[in-house]
């Protein structure tokens, strides 16, 4: 049963995550543009929401790009500069100071959207659902803190890494590697792919605004001219200085 389990979670269920993820979004964004937004309650109450969703974003920011690019770099492009037990040690602490920074954040949004009355009418049950879904993918990653202090070879690292490698590359044998792996890290690991499965159907779909407004870093400044600029030198003087006439 649980390689069953282990072959359809970690085989198959990272493929239908990501076409659900991929093909969603462009149906959404054809179909529905007018809902692709976050839906913000700031003008409801904006106090708590500045430190709620900082904290969230920074956090969650660097735990998406840590875990990308520490999970897809082979061992082979960094094993010359660091050891993989340094590697895990340094993504310990990083990510763990994320991690605290991400799940105060959605704490706080959660706690805004449920404690606050008025929020908490304009809500839609996915909005809440989600926020239930990212408290615990992030309460789940902190608790797999303790368990990677007992593996400072890196072992386990080397080992989810390579689970993930395979399913970019398209390389059989993934599920396998995952028979020896604790249950937390099974969990966080499905529910992260989860929250990849749901993302078309929620509020989410803003963060791919978030990443095509980068462009806007690189496209030419817009030239903005006063009129009065085009007026001749002293035009403005000239007319302060004649009289009013009276009709």
């Amino acid at each position: 049963m649980t390689a069953a389990l282990d072959t359809f979670f970690f085989g198959l269920y990272p493929y239908i995550c990501l076409v659900v993820f991929l093909v969603g979004s462009l149906i959404r964004f054809d179909r529905d543009q007018y809902t692709w937004k976050s839906d913000s309650s700031q003008m409801l109450r904006s106090g708590q929401l500045r430190w709620a969703s900082n904290l969230f974003h920074v956090g969650v920011l660097f735990l998406f790009f840590g875990h990308l690019f520490g999970m897809l770099t082979p061992h082979a492009v960094y094993g010359h500069f660091i050891s993989a037990g340094a590697k895990q040690l340094l993504a310990m602490i990083s990510g763990g100071m994320a991690g605290v920074l991400g799940f105060i954040g959605v704490s706080l949004l959660l706690h805004r959207r449920l404690g606050d009355p008025r929020i908490r009418a304009t809500s839609r049950p996915g909005d809440i659902a989600i926020l239930w879904l990212l408290w615990v993918q992030l309460a789940l990653g902190l608790g797999t803190i303790p368990l990677s202090g007992q593996h400072l070879d890196g072992s386990m690292m080397l080992v989810l890494a390579e689970w993930a490698q395979r399913i970019v590359t398209l390389r059989g044998g993934a599920p396998a590697l995952m028979q020896g792996v604790g249950w937390v890290f099974k969990l966080h690991m499905v529910l992260g792919m989860t929250v990849f499965l749901v993302f078309p159907f929620t509020r989410l779909v803003h963060v791919w605004s978030g990443f095509a407004s980068v462009t806007y870093l690189f496209r030419p400044y817009q030239v903005v001219r006063s009129r009065r600029l085009n007026l001749p030198a002293g035009h403005d003087r000239a007319k302060r200085a004649q009289p009013e006439q009276s009709h």
